[in-house]
């Protein structure tokens, strides 16, 4: 007797179709899983820079699997802007009751028999603490950069986010020295052009 189909590749495959951004004007539209992907890259290196500068011991590689999966629930209800889902502390906690459920869903359209192995991944309140704080480090630079981009293409949009964003970001450093590493040696890098990124390689 044949297995019944899982739809869960199916779900996060419609990541690229769900825009983050929605209640702004972007010079570069960016999706959901360009987000994930970027997330989980910067997400790995924080992991790292951890490890190999300030003694710590994480998995890199399952920082970046939790980071890939991070934003699972979008598929399921799309990407609820910041302003919204932060508009006040009622209206944040059913988001996140929103969010769970969605996540459990993703869950639940696995085979049984895989759903242990992912239930600390997509599952956000199942996930340890410690990577999901490094994950939404992640998170912020990649928010962060997003907006830098966009300052630089004039786009005056994202002049709150950076200000918003930046103060987040000072306030991490003191508690996460890689976070504070990443941006002295790579944030400047992420607006140069091609010809520049080409040159610095010569």
């Amino acid at each position: 007797m044949a297995e019944s189909q899982s739809t869960f590749l199916a779900w996060m495959f419609r990541m690229p179709l769900i825009k983050r951004w929605a209640l702004m004007f972007c010079v570069k539209p960016e999706n959901v899983a360009e987000h994930s992907h970027q997330v989980a890259v910067v997400a790995h290196l924080l992991a790292v820079i951890r490890n190999k500068k300030f003694g710590g011991t994480i998995n890199a590689d399952r920082v970046a699997t939790i980071a890939l999966y991070h934003e699972a629930s979008e598929t399921r209800y799309g990407d609820i802007v910041s302003p919204t889902k932060y508009a006040n502390p009622e209206i944040a906690r059913e988001f996140k009751k929103i969010e769970s459920l969605a996540e459990k869903e993703c869950l639940a359209s696995l085979p049984v028999e895989f759903q242990e192995l992912f239930t600390d991944i997509i599952v956000q309140d199942n996930v340890d603490e410690e990577y999901k704080i490094i994950v939404k480090a992640a998170d912020i630079l990649v928010a962060y950069i997003k907006a830098i981009d966009e300052l630089a293409h004039n786009n005056h949009e994202f002049t709150h986010v950076e200000e918003r964003l930046d103060k987040k970001l000072n306030s991490m450093k003191e508690e996460m020295p890689e976070v504070a590493y990443f941006l002295d040696i790579f944030l400047a890098s992420c607006s140069s052009t091609v010809d520049h990124l080409t040159k610095s390689n010569n």
